[in-house]
């Protein structure tokens, strides 16, 4: 039985490794995948993140590299910096064991010390697609007897839109190469690269009850938009999680969160790509030594965390879809250890959870929790709109007039000045009206009153 690495085709010196840093069983995505990628095999690797699958492209890779070659063997393309920094780390454990060099080749570092590092004997490179291309325009790396090449979250590659960068930097790799494309999900893009890019691709996945990783307890707390950041702090207060990743839809909304939680008392601090490569960085280092217990984060910056000790994940603002979904609460539950992921939603949410619903195949269990204040505030809210409604109700059936919008009733004194006046310009406008017959009756009197008009009205010089 296939238990160890050194039963699925990996040496004696990466296997030695692997023991010192405490790995000694292959999980099943690696048990699938080594063999065949050892092999030469094309491989398109389905598998949540937190069930090994770095490792499972990492050590095939290793074990093929030819060190006395020194041109570039292997390259990985990651989506985003923190998941090609988060490889990097993985693969430096390991490579002294084999005298591999690697560079990883992301945005936010000095493009010029990457270019100098590339001049030496570099085997491996590990980058970003906007990085990559900027090198490939340089002419500063040569991949053109590159012989594997690794699509590392596929998906999420598609859905950043580096489809066009990435077939590009495919079209500058020999047609002759390994190809190998992990990824938690397969959406159709995925499938059509393969078609275009791959030979005979051997599908490896690893199956689950689930679509979601069975390890991790899932919540969805039941809320207002008024009332999530109150609902956040009673959670977490019950919970009391070890470390915690909390996700937002805007890098607006992390900055006003983090600032918010600091003011409040906790431990956290943000990620988010407005900052800097060193900030971003900095904050990631802080993270992993325990430093913060909360990260508050955007869905790109947080990708590819593999942070030991994850315990909790919270969702402040709904994924947009079931693949987001299962890329966020992939950061906890990780190699077998349990987690817990919270969704926090709002009325307007509940189509877009049972979408994510629909996709996991499962319902998620719901616990309602509106802030007392907040009941009060929307009872009373609700109350004004009665009464107004009832008052408009009135308006319509009593009139609108002006003493009966204030609540006035006329009096009788108030009806007899008013009547008095309107017969006042009664009479008023029947004189006038019958001076204009007699005008017009006696041509010869039209003048007269003209003319006694003219006198009456008129402060200009007499003729």
């Amino acid at each position: 039985m296939k238990s160890n690495f050194l039963n699925i085709g990996i040496g004696e010196e990466l296997n030695d490794r692997l023991k010192e840093n405490g790995i000694i069983k292959p999980t099943p995505i690696q048990m699938e995948a080594i063999p065949a990628l050892i092999a030469g095999k094309d491989v398109i690797g389905k598998a949540q993140t937190g069930t090994g699958k770095t490792l499972a492209f990492l050590l095939p890779m290793m074990e093929r590299i030819d060190v006395n070659k020194s041109t570039v063997q292997g390259l990985i393309i990651a989506p985003t910096r923190e998941l090609a920094i988060q490889i990097t780390a993985e693969a430096r454990k390991l490579i002294s064991a084999k005298g591999i060099n690697i560079l990883a080749a992301y945005g936010g570092q000095d493009v010029e010390k990457q270019i100098r590092k590339l001049k030496g004997d570099i085997h491996m490179v590990i980058g970003t697609p906007g990085r990559l291309l900027d090198h490939i325009r340089r002419k500063s790396v040569d991949f053109g007897k590159l012989s594997m090449l690794v699509l590392d979250e596929a998906d999420q590659m598609l859905h950043m839109g580096f489809l066009k960068e990435v077939e590009m930097i495919i079209n500058k790799t020999p047609k002759r190469r390994q190809t190998m494309c992990f990824s938690a999900t397969m959406p159709k893009g995925i499938n059509t690269l393969a078609t275009k890019y791959m030979k005979e691709p051997i599908e490896v996945s690893v199956k689950s009850n689930n679509v979601t990783l069975d390890e991790i307890t899932q919540l969805v707390i039941e809320t207002t938009d008024r009332g999530k950041r109150d609902a956040l702090y009673k959670v977490i207060d019950e919970e009391k999680p070890f470390m915690a990743v909390i996700f937002c839809r805007t890098k607006r909304r992390v900055s006003k969160l983090n600032e918010e939680l600091q003011k409040n008392g906790y431990n956290s601090d943000e990620l988010h790509g407005d900052l800097t490569q060193a900030k971003r960085e900095k904050v990631m280092k802080s993270f992993r030594k325990l430093e913060i217990q909360f990260l508050v984060a955007t869905d790109v910056a947080a990708r590819g965390l593999d942070i030991e000790g994850m315990t909790h994940v919270f969702n402040f603002d709904i994924p947009q879809d079931a693949e987001n979904y299962i890329h966020r609460i992939g950061r906890t539950g990780r190699a077998g250890k349990d987690g817990v992921a919270i969704t926090f939603i709002a009325q307007k949410d509940r189509q877009t959870l049972n979408q994510i619903e629909k996709g996991i195949k499962m319902t998620i269990k719901r616990r309602k929790m509106v802030n007392e204040k907040l009941k009060q505030d929307h009872q009373l809210d609700s109350d004004w709109r009665e009464e107004d409604r009832k008052g408009k109700n009135k308006f319509k059936k009593f009139g609108k007039g002006k003493n009966q919008r204030f609540g006035r009733n006329k009096s009788n004194k108030d009806s007899k000045v008013a009547n008095k006046k309107n017969e006042g310009g009664k009479k008023e406008k029947d004189k006038f009206a019958g001076t204009k017959k007699q005008g017009k009756a006696k041509g010869k009197d039209k003048g007269r009153f003209e003319k006694s008009s003219n006198k009456r009205y008129s402060k200009g010089k007499r003729s």
